[in-house]
């Protein structure tokens, strides 16, 4: 039996990065690397290494590289998705987490630092529709002197949770629950609520397949024509779990950075609306204010 040919490491990036480009994959030479570096069990930095020196191309990478092709996200194929200062494991069945969402962490921080300066006590934080538990595991991570909840519904969504938990070893309470009527013990009791909720209008179906293909519609729909509804469904859950002056952080599409703060304002529970952008400029998130109680 003849031995497999081998091929030279840059000559199959330069071919992946082509299929990809082929495919209409927009992140090609980035996700081509990436695909390497899983193959070859390194990091990107290594496999640049590597090419430079002739090194021979890892076993796996021509299907991997098919299968992203056939627009199976990136994170699903490498099994891991970086956020921030921490590295998730995602798959099937869960949210994989965007770059936009680190900006919602901020603001989160920014009101946590606040609240800890002016009240010098432990603050209390709840992630509504927590995924694959990104923010709450975030700010965890970043802010560990925070007694951290995350709120959940979907069953395989919430297993991909709890391994993350887990593997990172961070003391992040879990609670397998719908974020619209969670945790009634802490009803007036929380200094900050973070949410990234579904919040895609109902039969605006995303054009990336990514999107469209593999994460689950539990995580992306709003339930209403606006997107709304759930949305508007966590804040109100929100409004009780905080303490009066405790704040409300959601992400929203950035079509919804007027007419959410509206919503909230509407409701009489805010005392303060303020939308913020991303780093690109864009709408990406409300804070909101708890009002005192008449």
């Amino acid at each position: 039996m003849m031995n497999a040919v081998q091929v030279p490491l840059a000559q199959s990036v330069r071919a992946a990065v082509a299929r990809l480009v082929e495919a209409g994959v927009p992140s090609a030479e980035h996700d081509a690397i990436a695909l390497a570096a899983h193959a070859a069990g390194v990091d990107a930095g290594e496999i640049r290494r590597r090419m430079a020196l002739g090194h021979e191309s890892p076993a796996g990478l021509e299907e991997l590289v098919d299968e992203r092709a056939r627009r199976v996200p990136l994170q699903h194929l490498t099994g891991h998705a970086a956020f921030r200062t921490i590295e998730l494991s995602v798959g099937p069945g869960v949210f994989v987490p965007r770059p936009e969402t680190e900006t919602v962490v901020d603001r989160a921080l920014e009101a946590i630092d606040e609240l800890a300066d002016t009240r010098q006590v432990e603050p209390v934080v709840v992630d509504l529709c927590s995924g694959s538990g990104a923010i709450a595991l975030s700010i965890k991570a970043e802010r560990p002197q925070t007694r951290v909840h995350a709120v959940e519904v979907s069953a395989e969504a919430f297993a991909w949770l709890e391994r993350n938990r887990d593997e990172l070893g961070l003391d992040v309470e879990l609670h397998h629950d719908d974020a619209t009527r969670a945790l009634p013990e802490l009803d007036a009791l929380v200094d900050v609520v973070v949410s990234n909720p579904p919040y895609i209008p109902s039969g605006q179906v995303p054009i990336d397949p990514e999107v469209r293909d593999h994460d689950p519609s539990i995580a992306l729909y709003g339930g209403s024509a606006d997107g709304l509804a759930i949305p508007r469904l966590v804040a109100a859950r929100a409004a009780s779990l905080l303490r009066p002056g405790g704040v409300l952080v959601m992400e929203h599409a950035d079509a919804q950075g007027a007419t959410l703060p509206t919503a909230l304002l509407g409701t009489g529970s805010w005392s303060q609306v303020i939308d913020r952008q991303d780093l690109s400029g864009r709408p990406r998130c409300v804070v909101a204010v708890r009002a005192d109680e008449d």
